[in-house]
């Protein structure tokens, strides 16, 4: 499977699990029910895919111009960290004024998730690849 339907099928799986996921962490952490936990997570979904599809266009282009094929695990390392990077500059704001948290518990919040999704991350596009191959552009020549 290659190009867009790729990206379809790899975000929404992504964001399928990931929508459980943090509603349960929501939950238990911040003592909100199902309804505005599982909202957040809809809504921190629905900014984390289109991240997910602009930031996987821009690492494939960069990925493409290597000279060095393949995802090792140090390339798979950087997408993470890249990917949760980006999303925490966009998601910050919109957790903060959700739940009415100030910073830092705003930010504390924040960095669980993004051990979390560091190692999510890893994991599933390991297995994604695995299952679905590898795209063009990580493929050997």
């Amino acid at each position: 499977m290659q190009g867009k339907q790729r990206k379809v099928v790899h975000a929404v799986l992504f964001e399928l699990f990931a929508v459980i996921s943090v509603t349960l962490a929501f939950m238990a952490t911040t003592q909100h029910g199902v309804g505005r936990s599982g909202s957040l997570a809809i809504a921190t979904s629905l900014v984390a895919m289109s991240w997910n599809m602009a930031y996987n266009v821009l690492f494939e282009k960069w990925e493409a111009r290597q000279t060095k094929r393949g995802r090792s695990l140090k390339r798979r390392i950087i997408h993470s960290i890249g990917f949760e990077a980006g999303l925490v500059v966009l998601l910050l704001p919109l957790v903060m004024w959700w739940l009415d948290l100030g910073l830092w518990p705003a930010l504390t919040l924040e960095f669980g998730l993004v051990v979390f999704f560091v190692v999510y991350g890893l994991v599933f596009n390991w297995c994604f690849d695995h299952i679905f191959g590898l795209p063009n552009s990580a493929k050997p020549r």
